[in-house]
């Protein structure tokens, strides 16, 4: 299994930042069944304040440009990206994996 760690800011609006987590609370069944179709096993976003943080496990042979350009390619993934553009202090016309900054691990605490 792999593991991507990614950071996004959201717009500096608390209105925006509850309306962001809410439309969290029901992802489109289209956009979970690409991301799983691609060969994300798991994903998680956490937020404080502005801040989003995601973990994304995969399968060992996921290819991050790759599965990431055919997960744009997907039902409904183009709508989603564009409609959660508005939450995001990013690009609007930028991919998902443009805007969303893939992070260094740093540490790692062994068993």
């Amino acid at each position: 299994m792999k593991r991507y760690c990614q950071t996004l800011k959201l717009r500096e609006n608390e209105e925006l930042i509850k309306q962001y987590c809410e439309e969290h609370s029901h992802v489109w069944p289209e956009i979970q069944a690409g991301i799983k179709e691609v060969g994300i096993l798991d994903m998680q976003i956490y937020i404080h304040g502005c801040d989003l943080f995601m973990i994304c496990d995969t399968v060992d042979d996921f290819d991050w440009i790759k599965d990431n350009a055919r997960l744009a390619t997907l039902p409904r993934q183009a709508e989603w990206e564009t409609y959660m553009a508005r939450f995001q202090d990013a690009d609007p016309g930028a991919a998902s994996n443009e805007k969303w900054k893939l992070m260094d691990k740093i540490f790692e605490l062994k068993k």
